[in-house]
C-alpha cells in the first residue's frame, strides 16, 4: 500500500495570507501518527514566479519524507529549477520520475510559458513514453501535472484547461499500469473519469473555487486549505479521502 498527500495551488507571493496557509498544511502533515510516503505538490507554487517566492517555499516544503512537486500556469520554469530542484536555469519542460513504495509517479510538467491553458507537449508525450517504456508495466504508475484534462463545469478552470488531452489518451489506453492522473489548478476537491482512469483534482491551499450554484463570486477565500490523500492498493486501485485543515 502506497499512502500519498496531495496539495496544490500554494500561490506563495510572500503574503502573510499564504505563507501561513501553506504552513498549516506542511505542519499539519508533518504531525500525521502514521507518515505518509510523499506528498505531491501539483502546480502554482509560486504566484509570481518570482525568485523569492520559490526560496519560500523550499523553507515550507522541507519535511521528513519525500515532496514532489510540478509546475502550473503561475510558476516560472527557470527559476522554479534553480530554487527547487538546485539545476541550472533552463526554458525546457520540468518532468520527473520518481519511486515511491513500489509504485512510479510521473509528475509530469503541463505549463505553457506565459499562458494560463495547459498543454502536455510533443516533449513531454515523448518523455512520458519513453519513461514507461523503460518501467516496463511492472509498477503501478501514477501521473500528477497541473492542468485538469476533464471539465470541471465552471467557466473559470475550464477556459484555461489542459488543451489537446488526445496524446494522454492514447497513453492511457496503451498503458494499463497507469493507475490514475492527478492534476490541480481547479481550487476544488474533484473527481472524474478520464479514459476509464480516476481522474483526481487536489483542492486549493490559498483559495477554494466556488461553484456556480454557490454563488457569483468564484474565489472563496474564507474556507480552510485542504488536502487529498490517496491509497493506492496492492491490487492497483485508488481511494482518495479529503481533509481541510482548520
Amino acid at each position: 500500500m502506497v499512502l500519498l498527500a496531495q496539495i496544490s495551488d500554494l500561490h506563495l507571493d510572500g503574503t502573510d495570507r499564504a505563507t501561513e496557509r501553506t504552513t498549516r498544511v506542511m505542519d499539519y502533515l508533518r504531525s500525521l501518527p502514521r507518515p505518509v510516503d510523499a506528498v505531491l505538490v501539483t502546480g502554482d507554487i509560486a504566484d509570481h514566479g518570482d525568485p523569492a517566492e520559490y526560496a519560500l517555499a523550499a523553507q515550507l516544503l522541507a519535511a521528513p519524507f519525500p515532496v514532489l512537486t510540478c509546475p502550473g500556469n503561475h510558476d516560472v520554469r527557470a527559476a522554479y529549477r534553480k530554487a527547487l530542484l538546485g539545476e541550472p536555469a533552463a526554458e525546457g519542460p520540468i518532468n520527473q520520475v520518481h519511486h515511491i513504495a513500489g509504485a512510479a509517479i510521473l509528475m509530469c510538467d503541463s505549463s505553457i510559458p506565459g499562458r494560463d491553458e495547459g498543454l502536455l507537449d510533443d516533449e513531454t508525450l515523448r518523455w512520458l513514453t519513453a519513461s514507461l517504456a523503460d518501467l516496463g508495466g511492472e509498477l503501478p504508475v501514477l501521473i500528477a501535472f497541473h492542468h485538469p484534462p476533464i471539465a470541471m463545469h465552471h467557466p473559470l478552470p475550464d477556459e484555461v484547461r489542459l488543451r489537446r488531452p488526445e496524446g494522454l489518451a492514447d497513453l492511457l489506453h496503451r498503458h494499463p499500469e497507469i493507475a490514475a492522473v492527478l492534476t490541480g489548478h481547479a481550487h476544488t476537491a474533484a473527481s472524474g473519469v478520464f479514459v476509464g482512469r480516476p481522474l483526481v483534482v487536489a483542492p486549493g491551499t490559498i483559495w477554494t473555487l466556488r461553484l456556480p450554484w454557490e454563488g457569483e463570486r468564484a474565489a472563496d477565500r474564507s474556507a480552510p486549505p485542504g488536502i487529498a490523500f490517496h491509497v493506492l492498493d496492492d491490487d492497483r486501485h485508488l481511494t482518495t479521502h479529503y481533509r481541510v485543515v482548520l
